[in-house]
């Protein structure tokens, strides 16, 4: 007998299966809703529109470069035999579709909490190596509940909007540029209306995915064969000894990599101290798969293997950075975000900036960016209204990460490693989007 939450999930599989379509599709479509909305919202005409679509095309170009190399130099990095062993033991814990999905989600919440960068991707690997394993299992709950980890990330330790704030002379300190105050993580990431919600959340999923696991009869499973071929790295049969095959196979190319790597981040430790950005994702997860790939020629053939999933990136990314033009340069953020401020009290603007902030990630979803956005309106309405400035500020960073379980634009790396549609994971995360709505906003409003 299905649950109301089995029934509840399988009316929004079905939906999502029937309306939502290809990810590329949703980000056209959105686009010609933003268009809309700045010229009735805005005072911008259509060239004006137009210009700033065209101008955000091309201002998202850099980041979408990095994410691809997140995506494939994390993928690299995971067929390395080493790590490759180690995820397939983590994978042979669970022995039911329950366990495994509990699994893939506690994994990649405590990645994401500690990193976002990492936690995108490693739950996702992990339910690949469960799904080659176990037969009778739902793979898109699985990768679903791998992505549903991802909710945490603005809440923890590498919260761009947290981080930015907690940076004198950040370019994104809003909150010191306004007020001359610098939170700390203490009073942001560590403060209890953070933590409290955070941790609710993650003992929360692991029951609602017991009570939304698919049934048998509703199960779409996946030929385990398909994903071992998929992960098979195809290796020369060309076995003669020529000048070049020896540079292939050179061991010592690759240590004279790592160690040149190595001096750079031992000499920024001592110079800057330890911190970890996007960029320090990508080179860790780079040098770190070539030398235990060990051999050039070993890398580059995972690289080359890994490198089909980025097509659906270098497609979207773009598009989305059109949005974000629109949204920014017309001032149509501003003006959803001053909608919410002007209805606000002392202890119910962070519930508002969080509640604006679920509308305007739809639009603009990426960290700093949002912050950008949203910032420059929230922050002096906290100051007016005597709220708190650090709360508001992560309301908004909340917002953003809730609201990433209904907008496809984080979805794409997790899906091109899963080698699955959005229609796959859609139904699961909206139910995941009403559950964190509900936690992370009642924590707001308890503790505002």
């Amino acid at each position: 007998m299905e649950t109301m939450l089995q029934r509840a999930t399988r009316v929004c599989v079905k939906y999502a299966e029937s309306y939502v379509p290809d990810p590329y599709l949703y980000a056209v479509i959105l686009t010609f809703i933003t268009a809309i909305a700045a010229e009735i919202l805005t005072k911008s005409g259509p060239i004006a529109i137009v210009n700033s679509w065209y101008h955000g095309l091309f201002s998202i170009l850099a980041f979408s470069m990095q994410m691809a190399l997140v995506l494939l130099s994390g993928m690299t990095l995971a067929s390395a035999p080493a790590i490759r062993k180690l995820l397939v033991q983590l994978a042979s814990f669970p022995e039911s579709q329950f366990g495994a999905a509990v699994l893939v989600f506690l994994v990649s919440a405590l990645c994401s909490w500690l990193n976002w960068g990492f936690g995108l991707v490693i739950g996702t690997l992990i339910a690949r190596e469960i799904a080659k394993r176990l037969k009778n299992i739902d793979f898109g709950f699985l990768v679903a509940s791998a992505y549903m980890g991802w909710m945490v990330w603005s809440s923890g330790l590498s919260s761009s909007i947290a981080l930015a704030t907690a940076t004198p002379g950040s370019a994104l300190n809003i909150i010191q540029k306004i007020t001359g105050e610098v939170p700390g993580l203490s009073q942001t990431i560590f403060a209890a209306y953070n933590l409290v919600p955070t941790v609710l959340f993650i003992v929360i999923m692991p029951i609602a995915l017991y009570f939304m696991a698919p049934k048998p009869e509703h199960m779409k499973t996946i030929d385990p064969e398909v994903l071992i071929r998929q992960d098979e790295i195809e290796k020369s049969s060309d076995s003669r000894i020529t000048f070049a095959t020896i540079l292939e196979n050179s061991w010592l190319i690759i240590v004279v990599l790592f160690l040149m790597g190595l001096a750079y981040e031992a000499n920024r430790l001592i110079t800057t101290g330890l911190s970890l950005d996007i960029n320090d994702i990508i080179f860790y997860a780079t040098w770190l798969g070539l030398i235990l790939h060990w051999r050039p020629i070993h890398y580059v053939r995972a690289f080359n293997k890994s490198a089909t999933t980025v097509g659906p990136i270098i497609l979207q990314y773009p598009i989305y950075g059109g949005i974000m033009g629109m949204m920014v340069g017309t001032g149509l953020a501003g003006v959803i975000a001053q909608s919410f401020v002007a209805i606000s009290g002392q202890h119910t603007l962070p519930f508002w900036a969080f509640l604006s902030s679920n509308i305007i990630s739809i639009f603009v979803p990426s960290g700093g960016g949002h912050w950008a956005v949203q910032g420059p309106f929230i922050v002096p309405a906290a100051v007016k209204l005597h709220a708190q400035t650090p709360m508001t500020a992560m309301a908004t960073a909340m917002g953003e990460q809730v609201a990433d379980m209904i907008q496809p634009f984080w979805t794409l790396p997790v899906l091109a490693i899963a080698g699955l549609g959005i229609k796959d994971i859609m139904g699961y995360c909206m139910i995941t989007f009403l559950i964190g709505f509900c936690v992370y906003g009642g924590a707001l409003l308890f503790f505002g």
